[in-house]
């Protein structure tokens, strides 16, 4: 008898315990364990706009698309201590890269981060992950950010590697790496064309949008332009430009040096800018976010520069030697046009100038040219924490400038052909470059587009345009050292999304 009372007896406690576990799960909150879920985001008007600045966050990520595009053509060299400093970078130098490109990584990841943090935001615009709705007033003009950010990530996609995998809808996580395929770039900019013409029809101009960085009306019309320009879409390029040029909002900088110096940042040409800070001493040498600023700021700076006369009279701070203009890009400029200087730091040129300064640097050791990147060179001050990463230097990503060439181009090559305009948009950059008209354009036709090629390359340089234009021209193999046709146009698809995500590689590769 006792025996069978506890048997029931621990029957019963099996019963509980049962139905106290199950209840448990049931009822099981995350928060009890302190676990955030989805469920809490986008729960206010301000968890949407927060959300918003971090899908800017990504294009602070791709600045080496900047020293690729100018290594990779004939504009720079890799530079640095040696042949082995910066390995991904020299290989891109000597057309001996290949899938397995510390380079190509990043600019695949971040670029990928970007969109997945724009598809998140798409994905739960209507409502939040929870079911609600959150409207409030600007959203659709928030949601126009969004867009852009997300066309400016797969345009550089395109650029470098042609087919990708395209997807707009939502999120994707690890378990949708395998089921990935690439898409015709003729796919992904025609999904470029759509988010920028949403994006247009929401933004506010300049005027209106009342902190410095964020996307406005125009700088979205000046990327769709530049896509086009892309895509061989002259006709339609045009007038989107011009609206750019005609709506008062830009004005070309007369010195151009002060477009690049710190005080210069956000100024009446800038049409969009890539933000960077150096408010903490956030950094991770390892990541691809590696800090909070502008590591190719660091790489374009001098080795050991420093002035001995005490009075530090001298601006510019230690680097590492890389990303070098190549004498053939110095020899392009003409006498009196005042972009070589605000593109070219020739030291030693410099040092003669300044005496009185008693500088001392180390020369580069490595494919050494004597000349350095003045654009977004170091310069003291300008940092902090970890000092390599933390450079606070925007990247100027559309100028107005580069909008007045984009519009020539445009008008020179439609079907109807207008070269007034052509060269009246051309001459304004020249005109800015000499401070007078006396190099001003005539040419019409074939010859007034090759003007035009060359003043892209004289304006932009090292400002990572060169390469991508020279593919786009069909001048690459006749410009670059190393350059195979039928390879080249594209960089190979990193190996490890070639093997985990059974990605196609590009040919040749």
């Amino acid at each position: 008898m006792k025996k069978y009372n506890y048997i029931k007896l621990a029957s019963c406690l099996l019963i509980v315990t049962v139905l106290v576990s199950c209840k448990k799960w049931v009822d099981y909150d995350p928060h009890d364990e302190y676990k955030i879920t989805d469920l809490d985001y986008l729960r206010t008007e301000a968890d949407y706009r927060t959300m918003a600045v971090s899908v800017y966050t990504p294009l602070q990520w791709l600045n080496q698309a900047v020293p690729i595009a100018d290594i990779a053509s004939d504009n720079a060299v890799t530079g640095g201590e040696k042949a082995t400093d910066v390995i991904p970078l020299q290989q891109i130098d000597d057309y001996t890269f290949g899938p397995v490109n510390g380079q190509f990584d990043e600019i695949w990841k971040a670029s990928y981060e970007g969109i997945n943090r724009a598809n998140y935001l798409v994905q739960f615009k209507a409502a939040n992950p929870g079911g609600t709705a959150i409207d409030f007033p600007g959203k659709e003009a928030l949601y126009g950010e969004i867009l852009f950010v997300r066309a400016y990530c797969y345009f550089t996609l395109v650029k470098f590697f042609g087919d990708a995998p395209l997807f707009i809808d939502r999120r994707l996580s690890l378990s949708d790496a395998r089921s990935l395929e690439r898409s015709p770039k003729a796919d992904i900019y025609a999904q470029i064309e759509t988010d920028l013409n949403a994006a247009i029809a929401v933004l506010p101009a300049v005027a209106q949008q009342v902190e410095k960085g964020r996307v406005t009306k125009y700088a979205a019309q000046a990327l769709l332009g530049k896509v086009l320009i892309y895509e061989g879409k002259f006709d339609e390029a045009a007038p989107v430009l011009e609206s750019v040029i005609t709506s008062a909002a830009f004005s070309l900088v007369p010195d151009m040096k002060n477009i690049f110096l710190n005080n210069g940042e956000n100024g009446p040409e800038a049409v969009f800018e890539i933000q960077y800070s150096n408010g903490t001493p956030y950094f991770n040498w390892n990541g691809t976010t590696r800090g909070q600023g502008n590591l190719f700021v660091q790489q374009c700076g001098i080795r050991e520069i420093n002035e001995t006369n005490g009075s530090a009279a001298m601006p510019y701070a230690p680097g590492w030697s890389t990303n070098l203009p190549t004498q053939e890009l110095a020899a392009a400029y003409e006498t009196g046009d005042q972009r070589k200087d605000a593109t070219i730091l020739d030291i030693e040129a410099y040092k003669a100038a300044n005496p009185s300064f008693n500088i001392t640097y180390r020369v580069a050791p490595y494919k050494n040219t004597g000349l350095y990147s003045a654009k977004y060179h170091p310069r003291k001050g300008e940092t902090s924490g970890q000092v390599e990463l933390n450079y606070g230097s925007n990247y100027r990503t559309i100028r107005l400038a580069e909008v007045y060439l984009l519009a020539a181009e445009a008008f020179n090559r439609a079907t109807a052909a207008n070269d007034l305009k052509a060269r009246t948009y051309l001459n304004a950059v020249v005109r800015r470059a000499f401070g007078n008209n006396n190099h001003d354009v005539t040419a019409s036709g074939t010859a007034l587009r090759d003007a035009i090629w060359k003043e892209r390359r004289l304006e932009l340089a090292m400002e990572g345009d060169r390469f991508f234009d020279l593919v786009r021209t069909g001048q690459a193999a006749s410009k670059i050292t190393g350059f195979v046709t039928g390879k080249h146009e594209v960089f190979p698809i990193p190996q490890n999304e070639v093997l985990v995500g059974g990605l196609e590689q590009n040919p040749g590769y």
